[in-house]
Parts: C-alpha cells; structure tokens; sequence
C-alpha cells in the first residue's frame, strides 16, 4: 500500500477519490493506484480527459485574472482539490502580493497538501469544508480570519458542481453563498455538460459514470440552461454562460463539453 506519514488515516485506500482523479489527469503526482486505475478506466472511454481538465484549469486562470482586474483581493475556491501548478494563490498573488486566498474542500489529502504548500503563505490557508453546508464554511474560523465578508469576495466554484446532485439542493447552497457575499462580489462556475453529444458518446459517458460512482463523488453533467440557472440573482458579466473554452478565449484549449460564466452580486 501507498499509505504514506502525509495520508491522512480517514482515506480509504481502496477507493478512488474525484478529486484525486483530477490530480492524475493534470499530471499530478498526488494520487494513488486506485485513483490511476479510475481515470485510466475514464481515458479509455474519453481519451480526452486530460485535455478536458487543463481547459478547467485554464478557466480558473482567466477567471482569477478577470476578477483581480475587477478589483477582487480575496478569494474562497470551493471543492478546490490537490495542489497542482497554477492555484489560486499563484495566480492572485503573482499579481496582487497582498491577495488573500482559502481553499475549501471536502477531501482530506487535498487538504493536508494545501496545508503544506501553503505552510509559509499567510495570507492563504486550506481547509476541510463541504460546499453542501455553507453554514460550516462560512463559519470557519479560519475563513473568517482570512476573508473579510464586508468587502467583495471572487467565490470560486471550478469544475465541482458536477459532482453535486440535485437532492443535495446544490442551488440552495449557492444561494447562501451569494447572500453572504458583498456588493461587487463575483461568482466563477465552470460545469460539464452532455449537451450537444451523440447518443454513442452519452453512451460511452454512462460507462463513465459508473466509474464516478465508485467514488464519493457520482458524476451530475447539467444542460447549459441548467448550469445558468446557478447564477440566479447575479448579474453574469461579458460574454456570458458559454462553452468553457470560449470563455474570454486567450490560448488554444481543448474543446470539452461543458459552460462556464462568471456572475457580480450588484
């Protein structure tokens, strides 16, 4: 077994972990052989993958660089994984040595390698936290240390809220998110999506979505409409919920099926 002093004693090493997928798929070195077996499995039905996921990461770039140009100086990134090059922090602080940054997510070794890397950085900090309980987030102390909720706050949801079902309210959380944010606040959601794919394709993501289902986090891909509808009571900036890649658009990404947009609480 891989179970290393790092792994947290809550991680069960025999099941794989989304988040640790993600890691994999990015090139990562923070996973293990469960979590390669998964997403090898997904690679051979979606040779794609890998792609897919650096277009996500490059969305949060533009993201980020969109909202520090917006004036944004603190930013909470939800379900944000395992450290990998071009985090938040970097990005944020590259441009802004004063941007304040927390990471929250409910997988304990993307928290225990944030904490990590972030050992010297106080002005960013990772916690445990579940995006389905705004409630504990929010009321962290940690969080409230680093981010001041008075002042506008870049909310960051990239490419997890396709591991959240319906019946875990996903729209109610989000709601609690934006009532707790400031004026000028934004939101960044990035979502896959079936649409726009062949029956064959739907097919072969259904095989996918049994891997997912291994996981503690089961695969929820949501129509364009659908994924709009998570940014109810914002104003979503230029050029709107699109397909991600088009997404103020500055390099050649690989196209995948899924929208991304960015709303301003006003």
């Amino acid at each position: 077994m891989e179970q290393a002093s790092w792994v947290p004693s809550s991680v069960d090493l025999d099941r794989p972990s989304a988040a640790r997928m993600y890691d994999y798929f990015l090139g990562g070195s923070h996973n293990f052989a469960v979590d390669r077996e998964a997403a090898k499995a997904v690679e051979q039905i979606f040779p794609g993958m890998s792609g897919a996921a650096r277009a996500n990461r490059s969305f949060l770039r533009r993201a980020v660089r969109y909202l520090l140009s917006q004036g944004i100086d603190q930013f909470l990134d939800l379900g944000s994984g395992i450290p990998t090059v071009g985090n938040v922090h970097e990005i944020a602080q590259q441009s802004n040595p004063a941007a304040r940054v927390v990471y929250a997510d409910v997988e304990p070794v993307a928290v225990a390698h944030s904490t990590a890397l972030l050992a010297d950085n106080p002005l960013a900090v990772a916690i445990q936290g579940d995006l389905r309980d705004p409630d504990s987030v929010l009321g962290n102390e940690e969080v409230r240390a680093t981010l001041d909720f008075d002042r506008p706050i870049g909310l960051l949801m990239v490419a997890v809220l396709h591991f959240v079902p319906d019946s875990d309210e996903p729209h109610q959380a989000i709601a609690r998110y934006r009532d707790a944010l400031a004026p000028g606040s934004f939101v960044a959601i990035s979502h896959g999506s079936w649409d726009g794919v062949s029956q064959d394709e739907q097919r072969s993501g259904e095989k996918v979505n049994a891997i997912y289902q291994r996981t503690d986090s089961p695969l929820v891909l949501r129509s364009g409409d659908e994924v709009a509808a998570f940014f109810a009571g914002l104003d979503v900036v230029e050029p709107g919920v699109v397909p991600l890649s088009d997404w103020r658009k500055d390099s050649d990404d690989a196209f995948i099926n899924a929208y991304a947009g960015v709303g301003r609480k006003a």
